[in-house]
């Protein structure tokens, strides 16, 4: 050996790269682009488009500006793109989405070092901010097919029906195949759930997380009387739990802090959903757990075999 190498983990690689677990990512959400195509027409498809634009046209302005190597062909801004107008309603105005798309990609993403130094998913946080600030026309629905008719019809969505009536005016059927009002990406479980199973299938996340997210759900909602299934099939929580809280760089890495990080997602939006300001709690969730989840990961952590402790962490715990 003529010179000896040192360099950190990991020292196994694999062929996979980071532009092909996010062109897999693209492909899962594929069923789910193709369902708000359908369910509500070009503006759907539109929005998409712009929202996907914009992420790849901010990440490559950033890199620029900051004299950094080029990222765009990774496809991580198309994949923040994607997921970020799957979160948005078919009638927002484009340059709010271009905004999401700039909360995203430049606020949360580039300027905390890009890919694999931002503390929270880009999608989310834009999503939330959106809310908060364009709060009329983000919670304005359209009745499925209303292209149909030539005309907006409103519509308000599952969750919002049952916070503001109690109750439940759509059909479990309905719900799974997403003939119904909200966000692009949210109404089609069926679509979600073939994405989803792609993803585990292809071993791009591990099945942890979402189950212990929904499984939290449903298991708190029947614990309060209600109904674990609706709850299940409403809302953003399909998509939230397979494509959202299973990101890598904002999610925990051991199997441990997975279930934490699950559960912890769920029982949040149940408390926003049941006793809180909104009628959906997902984003919130999600957010929220991700600035915990470096704490996460410290408490989950393994302890290297035959590891001793510091004399820092000695004094620490003394």
């Amino acid at each position: 050996m003529d010179k000896l190498i040192v360099s950190p983990s990991p020292h196994q690689k694999d062929k996979i790269s980071t532009q092909r677990i996010m062109l897999c990512v693209l492909v899962s959400l594929l069923p789910a682009v193709i369902a708000s195509g359908i369910i509500f027409g070009l503006k759907a498809i539109l929005i998409i488009v712009v929202c996907v634009i914009s992420s790849i046209i901010f990440e490559y302005g950033c890199r620029f500006l900051m004299k950094k190597q080029q990222t765009i062909h990774d496809l991580s801004a198309a994949v923040t793109g994607v997921i970020l107008a799957l979160n948005l309603p078919a009638t927002i105005p484009p340059w709010q989405a271009v905004i999401g798309s700039f909360i995203a990609i430049v606020i949360v993403k580039q300027l905390f070092g890009g890919l694999g130094h931002n503390f929270a998913n880009p999608a989310v946080t834009a999503r939330i901010v959106l809310m908060l600030s364009f709060t009329t026309t983000m919670t304005e629905w359209v009745e499925p097919f209303f292209y149909r008719k030539n005309e907006l019809v409103s519509s308000a969505t599952p969750l919002v029906e049952e916070w503001v009536n109690g109750e439940k005016p759509f059909s479990y059927r309905e719900l799974f195949l997403g003939t119904t009002g909200g966000s692009l990406g949210e109404t089609c479980a069926l679509a979600l759930l073939i994405g989803g199973i792609y993803l585990i299938i292809r071993r791009i996340i591990s099945p942890t997380t979402p189950i212990a997210f929904i499984g939290s759900v449903a298991l708190f909602t029947w614990i309060s009387g209600g109904d674990a299934l609706y709850q299940i099939l409403s809302g953003g929580l399909i998509l939230g739990a397979f494509f959202m809280a299973t990101d890598y760089v904002t999610t925990p890495v051991t199997n441990k802090g997975k279930i934490v990080f699950g559960i912890g997602c769920g029982a949040i939006t149940f408390l926003i959903r049941q006793y809180g300001g909104y009628p959906e709690g997902v984003s919130f969730a999600i957010l929220l757990m991700n600035i915990l989840t470096p704490y996460i990961d410290k408490f989950t952590r393994k302890k290297p075999l035959g590891a001793r402790k510091t004399q820092k962490e000695v004094a620490e715990n003394a």
